[in-house]
C-alpha cells in the first residue's frame, strides 16, 4: 500500500543472517546480468497486478460489509415510503422485529443486508471481519517462515491463492462459525501475498532506483484497485458477485513461474548456488546480457566466504535489555499499533457522513498517491521524525474535528462537504503517516536485529487491528465516537514520535550498543530540517568501518 508496502517486506519475512556484503555481491552480479532491463519491466508489470489484486483482496470486507439504510418492515405495506433515517423497531415495539426493509446503495446488496445482520445481530458482522486480521497475524508469521523454508515464488502463489480460496469460500459463509472461519483464511494471506513479489523485484532492481520505481507503482496501482473496488460491487450488484468477480483474477499468478526468478538472497543463504547461478543466466538472456562464467564462478565464491565469516546475530529479546533501546522500541511498538489501527479503520470509515459510501470510498482511496508522493518529496528534506509526527498531528486534529461537526452541527449540504473534505484529509494525514513511520522503524532499529524487530513491529501492528472493527462499530451508540476514538489515538500517537531520535543523515547503529547510544542528545524539539546537515557519527558509541547511512533512495538495500 503505497510507501509503506516497502517496508511490510521486511516485516513478514525473517532477514537471513548473511550480512550487507552478500547483498552487496548480489547487485554487483546483477549489474552485469542487467538490474534495468526487460526483466526488471516485466516483474514491475507484474508487481503492478499484484497491487491492484492485493487492494481488492484487502478492501474486499469493507465492501461486502456496508450498511444500507433499513427499517422494521412489520406492519408497513409493501413499496411504502421508508422513514428518513434507520431504525431497529417499528409500530410503537421497542423489543422485536421480524423482517426489515433496506433501501439499497445503487442497487448493491450487500452481505449484511442479506443476512439482516443490524441492530441486535450487528455484532456478528463485527466479529467476522475481527477474524479477518486474527488471519493475517497467524498468516504473516506461519507464511513468513515458510517464505525462509522454501522460497519467496512458491509463497507467492500460495499466499494468492488462499486469498482467492478465502473469499470464494465466504461466499457460503452465510452461518457465524462459517463466516468467521473462511474470513480467517482470507486473512491469512494479507500482507504475504504483497510483500513476497516486492522482495523479488526490489531484489531484481537497480538499488538506486528500487524506493521511488516501487512506490510509484504502488500509488498508482494500489489507489487504483481500492478506487475501482467499490464500483465493482456496483456493477456486479451483490456481494457474491463482488467476491467472485475479484478472486478470479487471482488464478494469473500462478502463471508468474513462467517470468519471475526465485530470490537469489534465498538461494544464497540455504547454499543453493547451483540454482543461484541458473536464475542469474535466466536473467542475463532475457535481458540480452552475455556474461562470463568466470563471473558466476567468483561471485558463488565471494558468496561463500561471506557466509564462512558471518557470526552468530543477537536475537529480539536483546533489543529490550538496556533502558534507552528497550523504551525506542517499546514506542515502535506502539507507534506502529497507533498507526495501523487508525489506518485501517479511517479507510473503512466511510458510511454516516452523508454520502454514498461507494462515492466517499473512492474520494478517500484518491488519497494513496499523493501520499506516496509527498513521502518521495519531503521525507529526505524535514527528516523521519518530522513527518510522523507532523502528519499524525494533522491526522489527528482533523479526525477529530469531524466527529466534533457530526455531534453539533445539523445535517445540511454544506455540512456534507465539509464532513466529506475533513475526512479525506484526514484519509491522507494518517496514510503519509503510516508510510513514513514504516521506514523510521527500519532504520531505528539495529541492523543485527532489524529483520526479527521489524517484523515483530509489524505483528504487533497488525495484530492491534483487530480492534478497528469494535471501533467502528461505536457508531452505533455514538455516531462521532470512532472519529473521536481515532483522533485521540493519532494525537497520542503524535506526542510519542516526539520522543524517537531522527535518523535522517546520520549514521545507522549497527550493534545494539550503537542503538542503545543512538540519538542520546537528542530532545523532543530536535528535528532534521532544524540542524546542521552533517553525519552525526559521535552519536555512537563507537566506530565502524562499514557505515550504513539514512538514505530513502536506497532503504531497500538495509534488507
Amino acid at each position: 500500500m503505497q510507501v509503506v508496502r516497502v517496508v511490510r517486506v521486511v516485516r513478514v519475512v525473517r532477514v537471513v543472517r548473511v550480512q550487507r556484503n552478500t547483498m552487496l555481491e548480489v547487485d554487483k552480479i546483477l549489474e552485469k546480468c542487467g538490474d534495468c532491463n526487460r526483466l526488471q519491466l516485466l516483474m514491475l508489470l507484474l508487481f503492478c497486478l499484484i497491487n491492484m489484486l492485493s487492494a481488492l483482496h484487502y478492501y474486499s470486507q469493507t465492501i461486502i460489509s456496508f450498511v444500507p439504510k433499513y427499517w422494521c418492515a412489520d406492519g408497513l405495506p409493501a413499496g411504502g415510503q421508508s422513514p428518513s433515517e434507520s431504525s431497529c423497531y417499528g409500530n410503537g415495539s421497542l423489543t422485536t422485529c421480524h423482517s426489515y426493509d433496506y433501501e439499497l446503495f445503487m442497487g448493491y446488496e450487500s452481505f449484511t443486508s442479506d443476512m439482516n445482520w443490524i441492530c441486535a445481530d450487528a455484532w456478528k458482522l463485527t466479529l467476522g471481519q475481527s477474524m479477518f486480521f486474527v488471519g493475517s497475524v497467524v498468516g504473516t508469521l506461519v507464511l513468513g517462515f515458510l517464505a525462509d523454508v522454501v522460497g519467496r515464488l512458491p509463497i507467492l502463489v500460495l499466499a494468492n491463492m488462499i486469498a482467492m480460496v478465502g473469499n470464494l469460500l465466504t461466499i457460503w459463509g452465510t452461518s457465524l462459525p462459517l463466516f468467521c472461519v473462511f474470513r480467517l483464511v482470507s486473512g491469512f494471506a494479507t500482507d504475504s501475498n504483497f510483500v513476497m513479489m516486492y522482495i523479488l523485484v526490489m531484489e531484481y532492481m537497480r538499488p538506486t532506483l528500487r524506493t521511488v520505481g516501487l512506490s510509484l507503482c504502488i500509488g498508482f496501482f494500489y489507489c487504483l484497485g481500492s478506487m475501482a473496488a467499490p464500483w465493482i460491487a456496483v456493477l456486479m450488484r451483490s456481494w457474491q458477485g463482488f467476491l467472485l468477480a475479484t478472486s478470479l483474477p487471482f488464478l494469473l499468478v500462478p502463471f508468474f513461474y513462467l517470468i519471475v526468478p526465485e530470490s537469489i538472497q534465498w538461494l544464497i543463504s540455504k547454499q543453493k548456488y547451483d540454482r543461484a547461478v541458473v536464475c542469474l543466466k535466466r536473467v542475463a538472456k532475457i535481458n540480452g546480457r552475455q556474461v562470463d562464467e568466470n563471473s558466476f564462478e567468483e561471485f558463488i565464491e565471494e558468496c561463500k566466504f561471506s557466509q564462512q565469516h558471518t557470526k552468530a546475530s543477537p536475537n529480539l529479546l536483546d533489543l529490550f535489555k538496556t533502558p534507552r533501546l528497550r523504551r525506542n522500541t517499546l514506542i515502535l511498538f506502539f507507534k506502529s499499533m497507533v498507526i495501523t489501527l487508525c489506518y485501517d479503520a479511517v479507510s473503512r470509515n466511510v458510511q454516516g457522513l452523508g454520502i454514498s459510501p461507494f462515492l466517499m470510498f473512492s474520494l478517500s482511496a484518491t488519497t494513496i498517491l499523493p501520499a506516496c508522493l509527498l513521502i518521495i518529496a519531503l521525507q529526505d528534506r524535514i527528516g523521519r521524525k518530522a513527518m510522523a509526527s507532523i502528519s499524525l498531528l494533522l491526522s489527528g486534529i482533523f479526525i477529530s474535528v469531524t466527529g466534533g461537526i457530526l455531534f453539533a452541527a445539523p445535517a445540511t449540504d454544506k455540512t456534507t462537504t465539509l464532513l466529506v473534505s475533513l475526512s479525506v484529509v484526514g484519509r491522507f494525514g494518517v496514510t503519509v503517516a503510516y508510510n513514513s513511520g514504516a521506514q523510521y522503524a527500519t532504520e531505528l532499529i539495529p541492523t543485527c536485529v532489524r529483520g526479527q524487530g521489524v517484523a515483530a513491529v509489524h505483528v504487533a501492528g497488525y495484530a492491534f487491528t483487530f480492534f478497528s472493527a469494535f471501533i467502528l462499530y461505536t457508531r452505533s451508540i455514538f455516531s462521532p465516537l470512532p472519529e473521536l476514538i481515532l483522533g485521540l489515538i493519532s494525537l497520542l500517537g503524535a506526542c510519542l514520535c516526539l520522543l524517537l531520535p531522527e535518523t535522517l543523515h546520520r549514521t545507522l547503529p549497527t550493534s545494539l550498543e550503537d542503538g542503545e547510544n543512538f540519538g542520546k542528545n537528542d530532545r523532543w524539539f530536535s528535528f532534521s530540517f532544524t540542524e546542521q546537515r552533517t553525519q552525526s557519527a559521535t552519536t555512537l558509541a563507537s566506530g565502524h568501518n562499514t557505515k550504513n547511512y539514512s538514505n530513502s533512495t536506497d532503504s531497500a538495500a538495509y534488507f
